[in-house]
């Protein structure tokens, strides 16, 4: 098949890339704004689009001309304080990637959607894919997710003949993601190391948030891409992650701590600059339902192969260790880089990637 990936190079991309490419069968077209060379950019068409301009359109258009599907996983978290660019590279990208797929004639898109496009939850049961995808009101991200599931509603009504996937995990983490969620969490000043040293952890026992390993995605969009099937599929570890799980990981003592006061000291970092996480992420931990992954299970065959707590102590360890990839968005992460790139472009909350 002649598979086309945008956002190839990120957490997902890159293990859907290396998963495909074992197969040895594929035509591989990978998109991203920043290509990776050396051992990871071989056996791969690779093309650099910014999704988040018109001026992508051409590039998009020439590399879906003849693909059999298009995997579409695009999608950014910083800088938090440009929600404009936020919301042209995800829902905008999107958009430009449906207008693609329907100009060219592709016959499948696989959508990466997200636990986040779901409506706040009414209980702690788990919910199937029928469950509204309103998103939360409160967080950004959640936001976006749900416009661009709109979006493929519209697609979807036009009668363009296109089948489409809508894959929804929860968070998805792997090692090898380490150095990128340093950037994206944690000040630029403070040391991989000084996860391990925190003694207590001041948050909402009540935190309850479904996980999937990286590889278990990408195994679900190989077998989605295989078996052409269509709709939407949930995706997540049997066991969610909890506040105590979260603790245990970290080696420090959980204190609860109402998730009101945590918000307040949240929104007071991210306001002052000091941290680059908005406080949508945690309305979102908070509202977010359970998956139901039945359907994946029974229609797909597929199955978690890690554990929900298993998948957040390899992410943390990865943390811990500045874990990378070979990709420019899974790069090695330092402090002094860390602080270099701030000084040069200021705080990664407010700054334009290059």
């Amino acid at each position: 098949m002649r598979i086309v990936v945008t956002g190839a190079t990120g957490n997902i991309g890159s293990a859907l890339v290396r998963r495909l490419r074992a197969e040895g069968t594929h035509h591989l077209v990978g998109l991203a704004r920043r290509l990776p060379d050396g051992p990871d950019s071989r056996g791969v068409d690779w093309r650099s689009v910014d999704l988040s301009t018109e001026a992508c359109r051409e590039t998009l258009v020439e590399a879906f001309d003849g693909a059999d599907a298009v995997v579409h996983l695009a999608w950014g978290f910083q800088p938090s304080h440009d929600l404009t660019y936020l919301a042209e590279l995800g829902i905008g990208g999107t958009r430009r990637v449906l207008r693609a797929v329907a100009g060219t004639g592709v016959p499948h898109l696989v959508h990466m959607s997200s636990v986040g496009a779901y409506s706040p939850k009414k209980d702690d049961r788990p919910v199937d894919e029928s469950w509204p995808t309103g998103g939360v009101p409160s967080s950004r991200y959640s936001r976006h997710k749900a416009a661009a599931e709109r979006l493929l509603d519209r697609h979807e009504a036009s009668g363009t003949g296109t089948l489409v996937t809508r894959l929804r995990p929860g968070i998805v983490g792997q090692r090898a993601a380490g150095s990128a969620l340093l950037r994206y969490g944690v000040p630029a000043f403070v040391p991989a190391g000084a996860l391990g040293l925190l003694p207590v952890l001041p948050m909402d026992r009540r935190l309850t948030i479904p996980m999937v390993h990286t590889d278990d995605v990408a195994e679900a969009i190989a077998a989605v891409l295989h078996q052409r099937a269509g709709g939407p599929f949930n995706l997540a570890a049997d066991t969610p992650v909890t506040a105590a799980v979260i603790a245990d990981a970290l080696g420090a003592r959980l204190v609860h701590v109402p998730s009101a006061v945590v918000r307040a000291a949240m929104s007071a970092a991210w306001h002052a600059r000091l941290q680059q996480v908005d406080t949508g992420w945690l309305d979102m931990g908070f509202a977010l339902p359970m998956l139901d992954t039945a359907r994946a299970r029974t229609e797909l065959g597929w199955a978690p192969g890690k554990d929900g707590p298993e998948v957040f102590a390899e992410v943390v360890e990865g943390m811990k260790e500045a874990a990378s990839g070979r990709t420019p968005v899974l790069r090695p992460r330092t402090v002094l880089g860390a602080l270099g790139a701030a000084i040069r472009r200021g705080p990664a909350a407010v700054r334009r990637r290059p």
